[in-house]
């Protein structure tokens, strides 16, 4: 049985083993104090102190993180050993910010030679709610209570890297967790930055088996594409210190503008709250034309969905319109076009524009109209044009009916291919490129 097959199936071993009993047990001591972060308890870990180190990547604090998913071995726990993270990075203003995620220490050896490589991983959309964070989804994978719907579906991707022996980092980026501020959902800066100063942030952590010398690889689908697709281009200038040997970028919202267009009235219409809530936390200068525009059900509309998860805003805001929203009935890609201060932001979100120093493989389902195909092939030709090794990947999965199932299906249908693509590159095998057939491709 090949290692691609047997994640999934231990997986499910683990999930039927172990979810009630892994999940239900102690605490450490340091995670049994609670906050409540706007109307949800999270563990006291994710309040940030009033100061913050003056490095990115520093370690603010850790402790041990439980993982539910998790089977005895006989040299410790399989798939390995998890260590909750909190650590300095910069946001998109020049601030200091707080940011959370998870260290897992894998129990298997890398067999490919040299040092233990490392994979940041930058999670998909999970919601706006701090108790959506990646990093509490290890630990609850599935939570379902009055308040909150919640799957922890990175977390396949993450057992399929521990299998291989690749130590992994997980952000919970900029405000999703850390309980000081809104999630900045899609912010270009504060997703590479979160990505980037993860990797420091396991370099620094105390037992674990990553140094500096150690091939880092980033790995994301969707919001995580674009996270991992901004570190990519951000690295050479932002963390030069940490070299990429290949990054992986699902599905990336490179363009925003065409994203907004494409989710307004779709499954997944909730997340253009989370977008303007995002930008809005970002750019408070951007409050007045907000105010002028949205009329009293968009305003409740976007308190309503800085709490939820993604499946929250599901089930509350499946095909909703933007139209509703407005004072005068125009969608919110039309008042982006009116505005030049909300138009000249989302230029500024545009991913495409920077150089990526190391190989990169963008994936995107030809019938992805969540986060439009186009748009993602667009960013790898920008990136070909400006002669980065790209390996290009459009997934042929079947047409679904609903954007959320045709946004979701490559992700599974390509996830053992991504996998296999970056541990080869953290194994030092050149990647090639795609560049000279990516024109000829419709």
């Amino acid at each position: 049985m090949s290692v691609r097959t047997r994640v999934p199936a231990a997986l499910a071993i683990a999930v039927a083993a172990c979810l009630g009993a892994q999940t239900a047990a102690a605490l450490p001591a340091t995670a049994t104090d609670t906050v409540v972060s706007r109307g949800v308890t999270i563990p006291a870990f994710y309040t940030p102190p009033t100061a913050l180190p003056a490095a990115d990547g520093t370690l603010v604090r850790s402790e041990r993180l439980p993982l539910a998913l998790s089977l005895p071995g006989l040299d410790g726990p399989l798939p390995g050993r998890a260590t909750r993270l909190m650590y300095k990075s910069t946001d998109s203003a020049g601030q200091p910010v707080a940011v959370t995620g998870a260290y897992l220490e894998p129990a298997a050896a890398w067999k490919r030679g040299g040092p233990r490589p490392l994979v940041a991983v930058a999670p998909g959309t999970m919601g706006q709610g701090d108790q959506c964070a990646a990093s509490l989804g290890l630990e609850h994978p599935l939570t379902l209570n009055g308040r909150t719907v919640s799957v922890g579906y990175e977390d396949l991707a993450i057992y399929r890297l521990l299998a291989e022996g690749v130590a992994v980092v997980v952000t919970d980026y900029a405000g999703l967790g850390a309980t000081d501020r809104l999630h900045t959902y899609v912010n270009r800066l504060d997703g590479a930055h979160a990505v980037l100063d993860a990797v420091r942030a396991a370099r620094n952590l105390a037992g674990a088996s990553v140094t500096e010398v150690s091939p880092v690889g980033l790995y994301g689908y969707s919001q995580g594409g674009g996270a991992t697709a901004a570190a990519a281009e951000l690295q050479p200038s932002y963390a030069p210190d940490v070299t990429l040997a290949g990054t992986y970028s699902g599905a990336p919202p490179a363009d925003l503008a065409k994203v907004t267009e494409a989710i307004d009235g779709s499954d997944l219409a909730g997340a253009l709250g989370w977008a303007v809530n995002g930008f809005l936390e970002s750019d408070p200068a951007l409050r007045p034309i907000a105010d002028r525009h949205l009329n009293a059900a968009g305003k409740a509309a976007l308190a309503d969905l800085s709490t939820m998860c993604v499946g929250d805003a599901i089930l509350s805001y499946n095909s909703a319109l933007s139209t509703a929203w407005t004072t005068d009935g125009s969608s919110l890609a039309d008042v982006v076009a009116a505005e030049p201060a909300l138009r000249d932001f989302l230029d500024r979100q545009r991913i495409g524009t920077g150089r990526p120093a190391g190989p990169v493989r963008v994936a995107t389902g030809i019938n992805d109209d969540l986060v439009p195909h186009a748009q993602a092939r667009r960013l790898a030709v920008d990136w070909c044009r400006k002669g980065t090794d790209v390996t290009y990947v459009p997934v042929v999965a079947p047409q679904l009916g609903r954007a959320l199932l045709n946004h979701f299906a490559p992700l599974l249908a390509d996830q053992g291919d991504a996998v296999d693509w970056l541990t080869d590159r953290l194994a030092g095998r050149a990647a090639g490129s795609t560049c000279r057939l990516l024109p000829l491709q419709p």
